[in-house]
C-alpha cells in the first residue's frame, strides 16, 4: 500500500463529497494509506465552519477522521518547521511531519508552496493518476 499524506482543508472550499470521493472510495476500501494532521483538523473546522457552519463542519470532520487517521504535531515537528527555509510556517509543518512519519507524497492545489520538500508534492489529479497507473490498484 502507498502512503499518502492528505492535505485537505484547501479542499474545503469545493464541494466536499464531490472533492473527496475518490479518495475516500480509495481510503474505505484500503488500497492506499492516507492521513492528515491535527493542525490540519483545526484549520478544516476554522474555514469550514465560517462558509458551512458548526454543524455540518462537525459532520465532515466527524466523518473524516473514521476515514484518515490523525496524525500528531509534536515538539520535533515544530522544531524543524521553525528552523526551514519554508515561506509558510504550516506548510513546513506538513513536510515534516509527513516526513518523520515516512509518507511517500502530500496531495495539495498549492503544489508552489512546497518547493524544497523531501516528500513527493502531489495535486489530487496527480494522485489519482499514479494510484490508477499502479498495478497494485487494478
Amino acid at each position: 500500500n502507498s502512503c499518502f499524506f492528505f492535505f485537505v482543508f484547501l479542499m474545503i472550499r469545493r464541494p466536499p463529497r464531490s472533492t473527496l470521493f475518490p479518495y475516500t472510495t480509495l481510503f474505505r476500501s484500503g488500497l492506499i494509506e492516507a492521513y492528515i494532521t491535527g493542525s490540519s483538523i483545526t484549520d478544516i473546522y476554522y474555514i469550514a465552519r465560517k462558509e458551512k457552519g458548526r454543524s455540518i463542519t462537525l459532520k465532515f470532520l466527524l466523518e473524516l477522521i473514521q476515514i484518515v487517521p490523525v496524525l500528531g504535531v509534536d515538539h520535533d515537528i515544530i522544531f524543524q518547521a521553525l528552523q526551514s527555509d519554508f515561506s509558510d510556517f504550516e506548510d513546513a509543518v506538513q513536510v515534516f511531519s509527513a516526513g518523520i512519519n515516512n509518507l511517500e507524497y502530500i496531495i495539495t492545489r498549492n503544489k508552489k508552496d512546497f518547493v524544497g520538500s523531501q516528500v513527493e508534492i502531489l495535486s489530487p489529479e496527480e494522485a489519482i493518476t499514479i494510484i490508477s497507473d499502479d498495478k497494485n490498484y487494478s
